[in-house]
């Protein structure tokens, strides 16, 4: 039996009072303005309960107002950390509904994005949750690279965070003449960091005793709580929608889906969820690599832009994309308008937030940091 496993038997034969804490919201460990209310016995935690609201800006109602292309700047501000990958599945969604076919560069262009994007989702998740766990080295390593990444993305949009580049039909603007070669050494300054990072953080005794057992996640919790992306993964459940139930042109490349294994520890602990990130890291190096291969140098990433969008009256569809941290998706209803009736979005880290309460009781109130940390949350995904 591990020691986390004795104290919390010891602790369950004990009789004690019990105390109410606040974590957050204006607190650098919550990762953002959220508040956890949790309920301590001793060092032990037997109940959580996350407060969210505090970051609520009326995404849903806002769209409602704004034109089909006006939304996209709002849906950029869901996850402010992977923006690249939020634009795809609401552009997606209305283009199904024009029945709009984009040019063979603009979907190689996307996965290109979307892929570095999910890199640099997976660099900040990472290396705050060593943070969390106290190791500092890994964040200094993993921001420096991010850099290369927004670099390349500004240099195509114009804007280093909050893009606005995936657009009904086609893209805001072409890639610049030396993109293929500046992606490429990007991802190779990747692979060497993290290389680095498995052996200083990862594989690290200090990091194995603080992660592993820690925040376990079993299978049939995490698809009951309709969990996704790593934080299912990481748990044993091998679903990808870029695999399971694949869009654009993810069916031309051959790439994994990493799942945890219970390497170091019991399967769906901390440790598993963050082992799938760095695994993931590579797959989408891989899949980055034969897109700049085989995309054409030629075309008009603009041809298929329509001047007016103005779905039927009444059509309605939900689109759904394998963004760094889930499931994102949008059900998109037409009134006949330039304005959409109503965007309902599902977001990710929202969905994910809601197994913490279940993954959290019985572990050390130090722990529940890092729990939080290893599901990897946005607030802005969570408030809207």
């Amino acid at each position: 039996m591990n020691e986390t496993k004795k104290i919390q038997l010891e602790y369950s034969q004990m009789e004690s009072d019990r105390m109410r804490l606040n974590v957050g919201p204006q607190h650098p460990s919550t990762h953002g303005v959220l508040r956890l209310e949790v309920e301590i016995d001793g060092e032990i935690v037997t109940e959580v309960i996350p407060h969210i609201g505090y970051l609520h800006r009326c995404f849903e109602k806002h769209c409602e107002k704004m034109t089909y292309p006006q939304v996209i700047p709002y849906v950029d501000r869901l996850d402010y950390i992977s923006a690249m990958n939020n634009e795809w599945p609401y552009v997606m969604a209305v283009e199904k509904l024009l029945e709009i076919k984009v040019p063979e560069k603009v979907e190689y262009i996307r996965v290109i994005m979307a892929e570095l994007n999910r890199i640099a989702n997976h660099q900040i998740a990472v290396a705050t949750f060593g943070l969390d766990a106290g190791a500092f080295t890994p964040f200094l390593y993993f921001f420096r690279d991010r850099e290369y990444i927004l670099w390349i993305m500004e240099k195509c949009s114009g804007a280093r965070l909050l893009f606005n580049y995936f657009w009904i039909g086609g893209l805001a603007h072409d890639v610049y003449p030396s993109f293929k070669q500046e992606v490429l050494d990007a991802i190779k300054q990747v692979r060497k960091t993290n290389a680095e990072v498995m052996n200083l953080l990862i594989y690290n005794k200090i990091f194995i005793d603080r992660t592993a057992n820690i925040g376990i996640l079993p299978a049939d919790v995490a698809i009951n709580y309709a969990c996704s992306g790593p934080t299912l993964r990481g748990s044993g459940v091998k679903w990808d929608l870029r695999k399971d139930d694949t869009y654009s042109i993810y069916n031309r490349f051959d790439f994994n889906i990493p799942v945890g294994k219970g390497e170091v520890g019991q399967l769906g602990d901390c440790w598993d969820r963050n082992i799938v990130r760095m695994y993931e890291m590579e797959e989408s190096c891989k899949i980055i690599e034969q897109a700049v291969a085989q995309m054409p140098d030629t075309g008009d990433v603009k041809e298929a832009i329509p001047a007016k969008l103005r779905p039927p009256k009444g059509a309605e569809i939900y689109q759904r994309a394998e963004n760094p941290k889930g499931e994102l998706g949008f059900y998109v209803v037409s009134n006949g308008t330039e304005k959409p009736d109503r965007i309902k979005a599902r977001g990710t880290s929202f969905v994910n937030l809601s197994v913490l309460p279940v993954i959290s009781k019985g572990y050390m109130f130090a722990d529940l940091i890092l729990i939080l940390g290893s599901i990897d949350i946005v607030l802005g995904e969570v408030d809207r």
